[in-house]
């Protein structure tokens, strides 16, 4: 699969979208393969805060609970409310399917990859 190139990924397998000073946080293609059916996420709160490599929730799926990795150091405020009855999505669309949006309060880490960079990481 070719990954997007308006995303930016994380080695945890985490994207983000930015736009602005708000970023919008999913998982790869490659992170929903490893993980199989999606069938619950656990998300925090609207107004919690989140930083940069720390965990902010947890998605579950057949086969295993994983945490999910914050890419961004800010706030949260919107979480993707859909997710609570249609965790699948992760599955069918996992570069669409976004499941917190988070308000920026620093610049975003360097360490961010490129879609040729996460790709080369895969190999």
């Amino acid at each position: 699969m070719a990954y997007p190139s308006d995303l930016k990924y994380t080695t945890d397998h985490e994207w983000v979208r930015l736009a602005g000073d708000t970023a919008e946080v999913g998982i790869t293609d490659y992170a929903q393969q490893q993980l199989g059916d999606v069938v619950f996420v656990d998300l925090p709160a609207v107004g919690t805060g989140v930083t940069a490599g720390a965990a902010f929730g947890t998605i579950e799926s057949v086969k295993a609970v994983s945490e999910l990795f914050a890419p961004v150091t800010g706030e949260i405020v919107a979480v993707n409310e859909r997710l609570a009855a249609a965790p699948e999505e992760v599955n069918s669309r996992p570069h669409e399917t976004w499941m917190v949006r988070i308000h920026l309060t620093g610049a975003a880490p360097g360490d961010l990859l490129d879609s040729a960079q996460y790709e080369a990481l895969l190999t």
